[in-house]
C-alpha cells in the first residue's frame, strides 16, 4: 500500500479488528493526513461505517454529536454488525468529554458493538479532555508531521527538498513556485492553528507576541537563545514566563519546542536557555527570505537547515515514546542533540568536523559517559540513512 503512515494504518485496523474496548483517538497537527488516512480506513472495514466532523455544527454542536451518534447506534442494533462512528474535529464540540464518555458508558451497558474513532488537531485539548473525563476509556495514536521516506515514496522527493520544504503534503505540489509555497505554508497552515487552534485551548492575552514568538523561534530554528534576548529581538516589554508559556503551547500543538539543556540534574534543565526547533523545515523555510537554491548552495544556511531538520526528525519520532530530546552546551562546548531513554544517553553532532565539535563531544563523553556518540553527516552516519530511521534505532 502507497499511503500515509503505514504503521499508524496497521495500527488502526489491527485495533479496530479486536473487540470493542477503547475509543481509538488520532492525534495530530492540522494537515498531516489524518482525515485522508481514515478514508483509506473505512472501506477496509469489515461492518457498517458512520463518518461525521464537526465543521459546521456551531452553537449546537453537542445536539448534533446526540443525532449523529443515534445514528450510528441505530446502523449497529439494526444489522446486528459491528458499526465504526468516526468523529473528526471533535475538539470544536464544547465540553466533548463528558459527552463521550456518557454515549460511551451508554453502550457498554447495552452491548451494542459500536466502535469508536475521534479525530483532532488541538492535541493539547484533546489530551486534557481525555486525562479529566475519559480515563481508561481511550487510546491514543499520534500523527505526525511527514517524514522524509513518506515524502519521498509519496512525491518522489530527494532529501535536499524535503530539509528545506519539510512535510507538509498538501504544499507539496506548490514547490515548485516557493514564493507560492511558503504564502501557502504562512496563511493556510500558520495562521489558522495560531489565530484558532491556540484560542481553544487558553486565553492569550498577547496573541501579536505569540505569533512573533513563533516567527523568531522558526527563524533561529536549531539556535539557542536566552528569553531576554528572544524578547529583545521581539522589541516586547513581556515578561519571560509569558514567553515560556507561550513557547509551551507551541509545542503542545507541534510547531515549536525549546530544547532544554541536558545536565543530569532536573532544577538546570528547567533554568537553562532554550534551544529553538520547529516540528517542520515548512516553518523555517517559509518565514526566511532564503530561496531554495541559496540555501542549498550557501554552507552556512545549508548547515542550519540540515540541524533543523535533524532536530525535527528526533522530536516527531520521540511523540509518544519514553524517549526525551535535550541539547547540552558548557562554555563554547556543545553537542546539538542529546537523547534519553531511561539510564541510557545517546549524543548526536551534525554534519561537522570541526576540532570544537569534536572537543564538545569529548568534553560530553567524560562528564556524562554517553551509550553512544554519534556524527550524522559528514564522516559519520549518512543524512539519508539518519532520515530513515526511527529515533529508537538510535538509541
Amino acid at each position: 500500500m502507497k499511503s500515509y503512515k503505514r504503521a499508524i494504518f496497521q495500527q488502526l485496523i489491527s485495533n479496530l479488528a479486536e473487540p470493542r474496548r477503547f475509543i481509538q483517538v488520532l492525534l495530530g497537527p492540522r494537515q498531516v493526513g489524518k482525515t485522508t488516512l481514515i478514508h483509506q480506513i473505512l472501506p477496509l472495514f469489515p461492518g457498517r461505517t458512520h463518518y461525521v466532523s464537526a465543521d459546521e455544527p456551531g452553537l449546537h454542536a453537542q445536539t448534533w454529536l446526540l443525532q449523529q451518534w443515534a445514528v450510528a447506534r441505530q446502523i449497529a442494533t439494526s444489522t446486528k454488525l459491528d458499526t465504526l462512528l468516526v468523529v473528526d474535529e471533535i475538539q470544536k464540540i464544547a465540553d466533548w468529554p463528558r459527552l463521550v464518555k456518557q454515549l460511551w458508558d451508554e453502550d457498554s451497558l447495552h452491548s451494542c458493538p459500536l466502535k469508536v474513532i475521534i479525530l483532532g488537531s488541538a492535541p493539547l485539548l484533546l489530551q486534557q479532555g481525555l486525562t479529566e473525563s475519559l480515563a481508561g476509556r481511550f487510546e491514543v495514536i499520534h500523527a505526525t508531521h511527514w517524514s522524509f521516506r513518506e515524502m519521498q515514496e509519496a512525491f518522489g522527493w530527494d532529501l535536499s527538498h524535503y530539509i528545506y520544504f519539510g512535510g507538509y503534503p498538501g504544499a507539496a505540489s506548490l514547490s515548485g513556485d516557493v514564493d507560492r509555497w511558503a504564502r501557502y505554508v504562512r496563511e493556510s497552515l500558520i495562521e489558522p492553528t495560531l489565530a484558532h487552534d491556540i484560542l481553544l485551548m487558553v486565553r492569550i492575552d498577547k496573541p501579536a507576541l505569540l505569533r512573533r514568538l513563533f516567527q523568531a523561534g522558526s527563524h533561529y530554528s536549531g539556535k539557542i537563545l536566552s528569553y531576554q534576548k528572544i524578547l529583545g529581538q521581539l522589541q516586547d516589554a513581556g515578561n519571560t514566563t509569558t514567553l515560556s508559556h507561550y513557547l509551551k503551547l507551541l509545542n503542545q500543538i507541534n510547531m515549536l519546542c525549546g530544547l532544554e539543556k541536558y545536565a543530569g540534574q532536573e532544577v538546570r534543565k528547567r533554568g537553562s536557555s532554550p534551544k529553538f526547533q520547529v516540528y517542520n523545515n515548512a516553518f523555517l523555510s517559509a518565514q526566511n527570505n532564503y530561496s531554495f537554491i541559496e540555501v542549498t548552495q550557501n554552507p552556512a544556511y545549508w548547515g542550519q537547515w540540515v540541524g533543523s531538520a535533524v532536530g525535527a526528525h528526533l522530536i516527531n519520532h520521540a511523540i509518544g515514546t519514553s524517549i526525551q530530546v535535550y541539547y547540552w552546551r558548557e562554555g563554547h562546548a556543545e553537542v546539538d542533540f542529546v537523547l534519553k531513554k531511561g539510564d541510557k544517553i545517546v549524543a548526536l553532532e551534525v554534519k561537522s568536523n570541526v576540532s570544537e565539535k569534536i572537543s564538545a563531544m569529548t568534553a560530553f563523553n567524560k562528564a556524562f559517559k554517553p551509550y553512544k556518540l554519534l556524527q550524522i553527516g559528514g564522516q559519520g552516519m549518512p543524512l539519508e540513512t539518519f532520515f530513515s530511521s526511527s529515533i529508537e534505532d538510535l538509541c
